[in-house]
């Protein structure tokens, strides 16, 4: 959603220029500076921008100013007013001279300012306008929409290397877990030594409790549900259109899984102490994700 687009436009003696600029948002938010006297175009530009952008914070400058010989703007109607009010306190005062053009123009609001020409207008001239500031805005909106699939395109590339490093790890998880059972006998029979002393212990009920204490401690289902939301998400990464917010969800499924995974293996040294290593790794493949995708509509 990040991006800077410009476009500008000369037309009936008016230059315009329409500057886009987005940012990380969860949603769309729009903020517009628009030119006194074309406040009535803020509802169209705000639909057009709504149609084609669905995150993101926009802030959207349109600046229009005279261009060529229509670059002075005399507010003829005010500058009358000021000479009338002139003659009559020349007549109230019996004062002799004329009006100084020059001190005249040097009056506030007879020349227009650049940029608060378009206060000047009237409502016809306002409607052929908007439909130039269209225009301009659509170039603005196609130029960012062009900069936003070059950097998707990147970031894709990004955020599929950071599946694969993740599919990586659960799979060394897969590989060690297969030999947490010895590892879980061995502790208990060894815990029950220094409880029991040199009492003798069943065989078989030995293997019964590490087998149920191998079970609790089971990590196959995490890591297969894993596995399917990394699948999810490579094939959301290809689909494209608005998946944002699939993203989102696939995310947090991805960090509880990840979560699961580290609070089943402590305590069963060395192999343990390996797949919190790697489960801490998936956690963090999958908070740069979440960075990354906020970056996505």
């Amino acid at each position: 959603m990040t991006g800077f687009a410009e476009a500008r436009l000369e037309h009936d003696g008016w230059a315009l220029r329409v500057s886009l600029r987005s940012v990380n948002h969860r949603f769309l938010d729009l903020h517009l500076r628009l030119p006194e006297g074309l406040e009535a175009l803020e509802p169209e530009i705000r639909r057009v921008l709504r149609d084609r952008l669905r995150r993101g914070h926009v802030d959207v400058n349109v600046r229009v100013d005279p261009a060529g010989a229509s670059a002075v703007r005399i507010n003829r109607e005010l500058a009358e007013a000021y000479l009338r009010e002139a003659e009559e306190l020349k007549k109230q005062f019996r004062l002799i001279g004329d009006p100084d053009l020059v001190a005249l123009m040097r009056l506030p609001g007879v020349v227009a300012a650049s940029g608060a020409a378009a206060g000047l207008l009237g409502e016809e001239e306002i409607s052929r306008l908007a439909v130039h500031v269209g225009a301009c805005l659509e170039q603005a909106v196609v130029r960012l929409e062009q900069m936003q699939r070059a950097e998707g395109a990147a970031l894709a590339a990004e955020m599929r290397a950071r599946l694969v490093r993740i599919t990586a790890h659960a799979a060394q998880i897969t590989d060690l877990a297969t030999n947490t059972r010895p590892v879980y006998a061995a502790r208990l029979e060894s815990r029950l030594k220094e409880l029991l002393g040199d009492t003798a212990i069943d065989p078989a009920r030995l293997a019964q409790e590490a087998a149920l204490l191998a079970e609790r401690s089971d990590t196959s289902e995490e890591l297969a549900r894993l596995s399917s939301h990394v699948e999810q998400f490579g094939k959301l990464i290809q689909s494209g259109g608005e998946v944002g917010k699939k993203f989102d969800f696939l995310l947090q499924e991805m960090q509880r899984e990840a979560n699961t995974l580290l609070s089943k293996t402590s305590g069963v040294e060395a192999s343990g102490l390996k797949i919190t290593d790697l489960a801490l790794e998936i956690k963090s493949e999958i908070e740069k994700l979440r960075e990354q995708v906020q970056n996505i509509e």
